[in-house]
């Protein structure tokens, strides 16, 4: 160490500080008890007196060779010019490496994406929400599409201000894929049971166990809407008394969808606009939206078993990029893997392995 704590000190001030410390010696202080008031050890004295003078501290001028897995100049200016582009200027590394994988290119790790463009002081968090905070997994498991739905009502803002119009809205969470929606002037339990036949119908799974998880409000706990539930037979599930993250996956869902881009914060001038900005936004989650809950493939990729293929693409993508410049991979390739698993609400080991012993059987 050049001094005290690793500091750099410059040669006069190690001469003064010889300087003292011999006096001190003079006058029959021990070496490390005067060096220790100086704050530096008796190994750094010897060393700053080898050879009868005082050594310049060199280590700011000693060059030291780069690592070998560090990215060329012209590679780092890719990064840049990628993060930069159009196509994704308002996307953060963890969507365009994905996108990138899907099209069989390989620039650079999303760490090394993360990396760059922080030390260019460009990596702020493209959203006009808030960074997002880990959420509490709201009992149930779902291993596969059509299994567990949750659903949840909306208010969209109209261009009369005090006027709203209500989305209902369903959503799978094994595949984030949105079963059904449709947007009224009121919340009534009979809309609620036409969305929910429609939802049915619509992914043909008449009399087939299914669970749908709602909060507490008077359309889901109507006595009408949960006799058709029974005549559907679908069981309901209920969010906990005053439990505010019970049914996360439809309150994460309208969070992307008013934090859109696009999205007409001063109103909706009429149902028919609400419904069709509505209905491009579905289109856009279900079909383009890469999710990060199933590893950025999109809701209808997961929710019709296409996901395979593309992380298998993905895999080999990274696999050959690996082989290509092996001494830039401390590990292994990126996990890819898709999740088997969707909870509804936090179990525990035992808990799990008993559904999954029931799903087996």
């Amino acid at each position: 160490m050049g001094g005290p704590r690793g500091k750099l000190i410059s040669t006069s001030d190690r001469e003064n500080a010889v300087k003292l410390i011999n006096e001190a010696r003079i006058a029959g202080a021990r070496l490390k008890s005067a060096c220790k008031i100086l704050g530096i050890s008796d190994r750094t004295y010897q060393r700053w007196t080898k050879d009868d003078y005082i050594k310049e501290d060199k280590r700011p001028i000693t060059k030291r060779p780069s690592p070998k897995n560090k990215l060329t100049e012209e590679e780092e200016a890719k990064v840049i010019e990628t993060a930069n582009s159009p196509k994704y200027a308002d996307l953060p590394p963890s969507q365009i490496v994905p996108k990138l994988a899907d099209e069989g290119e390989y620039i650079a790790s999303e760490s090394t994406f993360y990396r760059i463009l922080k030390k260019e002081k460009m990596n702020a968090y493209r959203n006009r929400s808030k960074e997002p905070t880990k959420r509490e997994p709201p009992t149930h498991i779902a291993t596969g599409p059509n299994q567990i739905w949750t659903w949840d009502i909306t208010w969209l803002n109209a261009a009369i201000k005090g006027h709203y119009f209500k989305l209902y809205l369903i959503v799978d969470i094994f595949s984030r894929f949105i079963v059904g929606w449709e947007v009224w002037e009121s919340e009534k339990a009979e809309y609620a049971e036409y969305l929910v036949k429609k939802a049915v119908l619509s992914q043909d799974i008449q009399g087939r166990p299914l669970v749908l998880h709602s909060d507490n409000g008077s359309p889901m706990k109507a006595a009408t809407f949960l006799a058709t539930l029974e005549r559907l037979g679908v069981q309901s599930s209920f969010s906990r008394p005053r439990v505010s993250n019970d049914n996360p996956y439809s309150e994460s869902l309208f969070k992307t969808m008013k934090y859109r881009p696009m999205y007409p914060y001063k109103g909706f001038a009429d149902l028919n606009e609400a419904r069709k900005w509505v209905n491009d936004f579905v289109n856009w989650y279900n079909l383009n939206h890469l999710h990060s809950g199933i590893n950025f493939i999109t809701p209808y990729q997961r929710h019709y078993g296409l996901g395979e293929d593309i992380i298998k693409k993905r895999i080999k993508v990274y696999e050959e990029a690996k082989a290509k410049n092996p001494i830039r991979w401390v590990k292994d390739i990126r996990d890819w893997s898709l999740p088997e698993v969707v909870m509804l609400n936090r179990v525990n080991e035992k808990e799990l392995n008993i559904i999954f012993e029931e799903h087996s059987s």
